[in-house]
């Protein structure tokens, strides 16, 4: 009978800790280091294992920690029970993606013109001074 029990605890357990952590991603880093600081105040140990957690998890450097949740997971979203919504809901998800990686592709190309512009004057400039150089010699 104990040896039932101890897999239900431990899944128990991890069901607690991951509706933990997935309730403090949803709202932020911000309440990831709230949790911590309050760790830090209330029984040190704790902040001081949540600080080794977000830096060992990545939670600390990153981006906010819905956007990895949301990675992790794909797009995949719930249903709201209407199949029409959810086609629309989907379609528009996947419109904006792809107006997103053209908007991003179109900020590279401008990078990139400007880069070839800068790089351009340059080499006119030193052309300039070489010729210069070799005017007044």
């Amino acid at each position: 009978m104990t040896t039932s029990a101890a897999p239900a605890l431990a899944t128990e357990a991890q069901g607690w800790f991951s509706k933990t952590e997935n309730w403090l991603d949803a709202r932020g880093k911000g309440a990831w280091i709230a949790a911590m600081v309050l760790g830090f105040i209330f029984f040190w140990p704790i902040g001081l294992a949540l600080l080794a957690y977000m830096i060992w998890s990545k939670r600390m450097f990153n981006g906010s920690c819905s956007s990895r949740r949301h990675a992790r997971h794909g797009h995949s979203f719930r249903t709201s029970g209407n199949s029409a919504f959810d086609a629309y809901k989907a379609d528009t998800l996947r419109r904006l993606e792809d107006e997103q990686e053209a908007f991003e592709s179109f900020l590279n190309r401008l990078r990139e013109a400007k880069d070839k512009q800068e790089f351009d004057q340059f080499m006119e400039d030193r052309k300039k001074s070489a010729d210069a150089g070799e005017a007044s010699a």
